[in-house]
C-alpha cells in the first residue's frame, strides 16, 4: 500500500455501518477509504482513516472474532495509531454476541485495559441515558427494533446487555460526568480502569457529549461505538499536529448511466421509502417464496428491470411488512430466506450493472454486503452525504460505480428520491 499510514483504523460489523462511519469521518475532515474486508494487495492513496467493512454482525461468534482479528492485524501492519470498532447505534446483536466477543478479542490483541461503549447517535435519534438506549423518546425495547427479524432488541440496558456477552466487567460513565466535559470523563475512565472495568458505557444526549467523549478517548488504543462518538476523534489528531484542517466537502467525479435502487431491508423506515419511490418509478418486487419455489427466476426479473433502464431509475426490492417476513421465515427458515434474498439481489444487481447501470443506491446491511461482493467491489472512496450517515462513494475499480449504502433505519421518507436527485 502506498501513501502514509492511516491515523485511524476502523472495523465495522457491516457495510452500511462502515459507510456511516466513513461519512462522519469525512465530514470531520479526514480523507477516508472503505474496504470490503481485508484487501492486502490494493495500492491505496494516502488516507487519514481506513475503514474495513465486515459481514459479522450476525455471523457465528468464532467467525466474527476471526474476521475482526484479521482486520485488526492488517490495520496494525499498516501503522494505524488508534483503532475503532463500529457497531450499530441500536446495538444490534444477540445475547451471545457479537459485540462483546469481538470487543474482548480486540482489547486483548492491542493490550488495552479499558474501552468505551457508546452506541449513541443523536443525529439519528439514538441517545443513552443512565446506560439505557433510547430510539427517539422510546426505550430501545419499545421501538421497532424489538421486532427485528435477526436481532430483536428487547433489553435497553446496554451495560446489562453487553455484560451477558462478555466475562469482563462493565461500568457506567453517567450523564452528570459526561456533561462536565472531557477531563471529567477521563477521570471516570481512570477510576473504572483501576477498578478492573473493561467496558465503560457512556451516556450521551447530544453531539456535544459525543465530542467530549471522543476528546476523552485521545489516549485509548481502542474505541467502540456507533458512528456518533467518532465525531470527537479527528480533533485529537489535529491537537497533535497529525491532521491538518481541510474542507469538509468532498466531491467525487460524476458518472453517467441510469440509477438503480436495490432494497433488502424490511425496517419501518425503508418500507415507507420504498412506497414513496414506487409511486414515481418502475418497481419490481422480488418475492422470496417465489424464488424458493423456482417460480420467480432471477433471469426474468432482471430482464424486466433492464427493460426499464432506458426510461430512468428502477427500484428492485424484497421489502415486506413484519407479518410477511415472519411467514417467509417460518416456511423457509431464517438462514435460507436471507441467503435467497442476498443471492437474488446480488445477481440482479450484477446484471443491471452489466447492462449499463452505474449509480447504485443499496439499502440494508446484509443486502448491501452481498451486492458489493457480487459486483467484486473491494475499495471505495468516500464523498459527500446524501443524508446523515449515508455518503455517496466511488468504487476504485473497473467499471467505476457511484454507490450509496444505506442502513435500513436511516434517511427520511423521501430518501431514495433525494438520492436520485443528487445522482443527476
Amino acid at each position: 500500500m502506498s501513501g502514509s499510514a492511516p491515523l485511524l483504523g476502523a472495523i465495522a460489523d457491516d457495510v452500511t455501518g462502515a459507510a456511516d462511519l466513513c461519512s462522519t469521518l469525512v465530514r470531520e475532515g479526514m480523507r477516508t477509504v472503505l474496504t470490503i474486508g481485508v484487501v492486502r494487495d490494493l495500492d491505496l492513496p494516502a488516507v487519514d482513516a481506513l475503514v474495513v467493512a465486515l459481514k459479522s454482525r450476525t455471523a457465528p461468534v468464532a467467525e466474527a472474532v476471526g474476521d475482526a482479528s484479521e482486520a485488526l492485524a492488517w490495520l496494525r501492519d499498516l501503522g494505524a495509531k488508534q483503532f475503532f470498532f463500529k457497531y450499530c447505534s441500536t446495538f444490534d446483536s444477540t445475547p451471545e454476541g457479537n459485540i462483546g466477543p469481538v470487543g474482548d478479542a480486540l482489547l486483548e490483541a492491542v493490550g488495552a485495559d479499558i474501552t468505551v461503549v457508546c452506541p449513541a447517535y443523536p443525529t439519528n435519534s439514538r441517545t443513552v441515558y443512565q446506560g439505557h438506549l433510547f430510539v427517539g423518546d422510546r426505550l430501545l425495547s419499545e421501538s421497532s427494533m424489538a421486532r427485528h427479524p435477526l436481532t430483536p432488541m428487547t433489553d435497553p440496558d446496554i451495560a446489562r446487555f453487553i455484560g451477558n456477552q462478555t466475562s469482563r466487567s462493565v461500568g457506567l460513565v453517567p450523564y452528570g460526568i459526561v456533561r462536565d466535559g472531557p477531563e471529567a470523563i477521563e477521570r471516570r475512565l481512570e477510576e473504572l480502569r483501576r477498578a478492573g472495568i473493561s467496558y465503560a458505557v457512556t451516556d450521551a444526549l447530544e453531539d456535544a457529549h459525543l465530542r467530549a467523549i471522543g476528546a476523552a478517548c485521545a489516549n485509548l488504543v481502542l474505541v467502540t461505538g456507533a458512528s456518533g462518538v467518532a465525531l470527537g476523534l479527528p480533533e485529537n489528531f489535529r491537537r497533535r499536529s497529525l491532521l491538518p484542517e481541510r474542507a469538509n466537502r468532498v466531491d467525487l467525479p460524476p458518472l453517467e448511466g441510469p440509477p438503480v435502487v436495490v432494497v433488502g431491508s424490511c425496517s419501518a423506515a425503508t418500507q415507507e421509502q420504498v412506497r414513496r419511490m414506487a409511486a414515481h418509478y418502475p418497481a419490481i418486487k422480488v418475492n422470496v417464496l417465489d424464488v424458493y419455489r423456482g417460480q420467480g427466476d432471477v433471469e426474468s426479473l432482471a430482464a424486466s428491470a433492464i427493460a426499464h433502464l432506458a426510461e430512468g431509475p428502477v427500484l428492485v426490492y424484497t421489502t415486506a411488512p413484519p407479518d410477511e417476513v415472519a411467514d417467509v421465515q417460518e416456511r423457509v427458515g431464517v438462514d435460507r430466506a436471507n441467503s435467497l434474498i442476498e443471492s437474488a439481489l446480488g445477481e440482479l444487481t450484477r446484471r443491471l450493472v452489466a447492462s449499463g447501470a452505474r449509480r447504485l443506491v443499496l439499502a440494508g446491511g446484509e443486502t448491501s454486503a452481498a451486492i458489493v461482493r457480487a459486483l467484486g467491489i473491494r475499495t471505495l472512496a468516500v464523498g459527500r452525504e446524501i443524508a446523515p450517515g449515508v455518503p455517496w462513494m466511488m468504487s476504485l475499480g473497473d467499471p467505476p460505480l457511484a454507490v450509496a449504502l444505506k442502513s435500513g433505519n436511516f434517511g427520511g421518507p423521501d430518501f431514495f428520491l433525494q438520492a436520485l436527485e443528487m445522482a443527476q
